[in-house]
């Protein structure tokens, strides 16, 4: 039955690859089960509310993604979307009530363009060279991720960033996964990412870095927020809605771009079955806020899992099963969340991985390269996607009109080339 419905074999893939990956996948992204009720319960919404919605919104999203779309890409709330959404609380001085009532707008508008063609073309109109940008882009962006979660890069007031300090136990711990994993991988192992993070975490618990205060926990219940549409329009909070809205179109976009690149599942530049991809982020965007969390992404650390061999929804399916199973077992996931260099070390090492594309662009056409390079540079050094995207949309078109190639820009780039640089200018979203 999982055969023929995901075509495992055409996909080159397996039941016990899929699982490996899923497992995989779910290991770098779990931390959000736990960050993401902290950075919103510093504004004041209950922790086990964010809980439970974190899970429940990740849980939607990515059955969707993986049973309709097909694609091995994982949903959650996403980063940057819940600090913006906790500093719009604390520097307006709203009620959180309220601003759940801006993503519940955002994700119905979203709902709606999802349905229309309008992300699909999004996704045609965008240029081979900037697809291949974003792709390493991302990998830049979650290499350099693991570099920071294991300290093996620090904050430098002098340089922005400087060599750690490798007698830190937490970067130690973090060189030694990378090189166990690096062997792993180096000598074919099945599975080798799964088991590196396995061999770390072994390896954190004997020179006690990991700490483990028990295994089961009665998960908290559910309830629906009574989100507060009107005060969005009292407050005119208009900007707020447009900026969740864009941010997470092009997170989403942007990082399945770069996952079904890098999985090879991109048929002539297009995305099958995008329209489905698309509805799982909008549904768990409109679904989160109801239950009390911030706007939903699909993760850039689905790649892990395509590293891993993971290229069906059957993927998806087993980091959903384990989203859900998370509810019970919240003590332990704290406890692996707490130490990157269980999942930093292969960050990195995916991070490598998604630098293929490059071979593909033509760096000897200034007006193609440029805009593919700009979206490499911006995106692991703002550390975020749409921003990176927003660079290359404005910086192609006008690259094309100096150079009299303007007809060759499709609309669609011109007109969100405009909308991002007024965007970025008026209303930033970090």
């Amino acid at each position: 039955m999982l055969e023929k419905y995901f075509s495992l074999k055409k996909n080159g893939t397996s039941v016990r690859t899929e699982i490996m990956a899923g497992l995989t996948t779910f290991l770098t992204m779990v931390y959000i089960v736990i960050v993401n009720p902290a950075i919103l319960h510093s504004i004041g919404v209950p922790f086990e509310q964010v809980f439970m919605a974190t899970v429940i919104s990740a849980v939607i999203g990515t059955l969707i993604m993986g049973i309709f779309a097909k694609y091995p890409i994982a949903i959650a709330p996403g980063m940057g979307l819940n600090a913006y959404f906790a500093s719009v609380v604390g520097s307006h001085g709203l009620s959180y009530q309220t601003v759940f009532g801006t993503v519940f707008l955002a994700g119905l508008i979203f709902l709606l363009l999802s349905v229309t063609k309008l992300r699909e073309m999004i996704i045609i109109a965008i240029p081979s060279s900037l697809k291949y940008g974003i792709t390493a882009g991302i990998g830049l962006f979650i290499a350099f991720l693991g570099l920071k979660d294991s300290k093996i890069v620090v904050p430098n007031k002098a340089t922005m960033v400087a060599l750690g300090d490798f007698s830190d136990p937490i970067t130690l711990l973090s060189l030694a996964g990378l090189f166990i994993t690096l062997i792993l991988i180096v000598r074919n192992v099945k599975g080798a990412m799964f088991f590196g993070m396995l061999i770390t975490a072994i390896l954190g618990y004997i020179f006690d870095l990991l700490h483990i205060n028990g295994v089961v926990s009665a998960p908290p219940t559910p309830v629906f927020f009574d989100v507060d549409l009107g005060g969005v329009f009292t407050h005119n909070l208009y900007a707020v809605v447009f900026a969740f809205l864009l941010v997470t179109i092009f997170d989403t976009t942007g990082t399945l771009i770069g996952v079904t690149e890098q999985a090879g599942l991109m048929k002539d530049g297009q995305i099958p079955r995008a329209k489905m991809a698309f509805l799982g982020d909008a549904f768990a965007t409109t679904i989160g806020s109801l239950f009390g969390t911030s706007p939903s992404t699909a993760y850039v650390e689905s790649s892990t899992g395509v590293a891993a061999g993971g290229r069906t929804g059957f993927t998806a399916i087993i980091v959903a099963i384990l989203f859900a199973l998370s509810i019970f077992f919240s003590p332990i996931i704290s406890a692996i969340s707490s130490l990157p260099s269980i999942t930093a070390p292969v960050l990195i090492i995916v991070g490598c991985l998604m630098m293929e594309g490059l071979a593909k662009i033509d760096w000897k056409t200034f007006d193609e390269a440029f805009p593919a390079f700009s979206i490499i540079l911006v995106m692991p050094l703002t550390s975020s996607i749409s921003t990176g995207i927003a660079v290359g949309f404005i910086t192609y078109p006008l690259l094309k009109l100096v150079t009299g190639k303007i007809r060759k820009v499709h609309p669609l780039i011109m007109i969100f080339g405009v909308v991002f640089l007024i965007q970025m200018i008026f209303f930033p979203a970090h």
